[in-house]
């Protein structure tokens, strides 16, 4: 497991602002400026409810942990998500439920 990559992704996943982002661009639907091949920095924004530099600031977190890739179009930046974060974060997750003592895992 590399440590400071699995790090990463989880602090991306760990601020509510970030999950809804996630959510949103895994629930898109026409009626924003998601054009199939992405969602618009400006839907995600007023999704989020927050100012343009904050909405920059978490999306540039989820590009960096591998969760979101962003493609410039012009003055819009359009987001997507992308397996690579949530490969990781299922990769850990696996391997930290396989190292659960048994009876741990009975408790649950």
């Amino acid at each position: 497991m590399k440590f400071d990559q699995t790090a990463e992704v989880f602090k991306a996943l760990g601020d509510v602002h970030r999950l809804k982002a996630l959510h949103f661009l895994a629930t898109a639907d026409r009626t924003c400026c998601s054009t199939g091949q992405g969602v618009c920095t400006c839907d995600v924004q007023d999704h989020l409810g927050l100012s343009q530099p904050t909405t920059s600031h978490h999306m540039k977190l989820l590009v960096d942990a591998g969760l979101v890739t962003a493609e410039k179009r012009g003055k819009y930046t359009y987001y997507t998500l992308s397996p690579k974060g949530f490969e990781i974060a299922r990769s850990a997750l696996n391997s930290l439920a396989t190292a659960l003592p048994k009876a741990v895992k009975e408790a649950v």
